[in-house]
């Protein structure tokens, strides 16, 4: 499930045998329409990353999924990306976090601000979001979704797919990627019988209802046995930066008040 770019896609270390048994294989398709917060952002009418609703006009994605001069359009409040009637909306403003470094995976976290607000409805709604620097802790179960790939060599797949995982321990997490990533306050890393893979970029890591974190990446084309757990930028470590983006800051936590997966 994530479309990675190669510096994303780390190098195993010979000396790591432990597997964390992260396999997109075992996620099941979801509940029509019981995900109505999650986005569709494609190039060319193609699926690309995933992303998630935020506020009425702000969708929340990895700063990895922007390019230079590409155009990017976002799609909402659908189950199938084949739908014959799929509406692909136009990106007003990219926002990547001033200090977004792509060759250390740091800071890997985006607002795409698309040109109208959207309607919200039971097929479109915004999810919450965490306290300002609140973390997760180790063994909390959460949930994954998105169109990305089920397999390391698949293709991205149609009809949203969903799967549950649990928060690792940040220092165990750490300890295993070693040198390979610097893991640091700043991410959540998350195993269990699932993970995400090509396709899944930007999609969001849901605990209790909440968006705490933004797929980020993976072990290196090993979606299927990988031995490292999978990558989130955390999201409450950028609340401050997130705000001052969002306008009608008022308005949208009203909206998002008791709103829940």
């Amino acid at each position: 499930m994530a479309n990675t770019p190669l510096f994303l896609l780390i190098t195993v270390l010979p000396a790591l045998t432990l597997s964390v048994n992260v396999k997109i294989v075992n996620g099941t398709e979801v509940v029509p329409n019981s995900r109505p917060y999650m986005a569709s952002v494609q190039e060319n009418g193609k699926h690309v990353c995933g992303g998630f609703l935020v506020a009425r006009s702000y969708v929340m994605t990895a700063a990895h999924c922007w390019k230079d001069g590409r155009e990017r359009r976002v799609v909402l409040g659908v189950h199938k990306l084949a739908a014959k009637k799929i509406g692909r909306l136009r990106v007003k403003h990219y926002a990547v976090f001033p200090e977004y470094d792509d060759t250390r995976w740091k800071y890997d976290i985006m607002l795409l601000e698309l040109k109208n607000k959207v309607r919200l409805s039971n097929k479109v709604r915004l999810i919450s979001l965490p306290e300002r620097d609140e973390d997760v802790k180790a063994g909390t179960n959460c949930t994954i979704a998105g169109w990305g790939a089920k397999s390391t060599s698949g293709p991205t797949v149609q009809r949203l797919m969903e799967a549950n995982v649990q928060i690792m321990d940040r220092e165990e997490c750490k300890r295993l990627w070693g040198k390979s990533a610097p893991i640091t306050p700043q991410l959540l890393c998350a195993y269990g019988g699932a993970g995400f893979c090509k396709g899944d970029s930007g999609g969001p890591l849901v605990c209790d209802g909440k968006a705490v974190g933004v797929a980020s990446f993976f072990q290196k084309k090993n979606c299927n046995n990988p031995t490292l757990p999978n990558v989130y930028t955390k999201i409450s470590a950028y609340l401050p930066w997130v705000y001052t983006k969002i306008s009608s800051f008022l308005l949208w936590i009203k909206a998002i008040i008791g709103r829940k997966p």
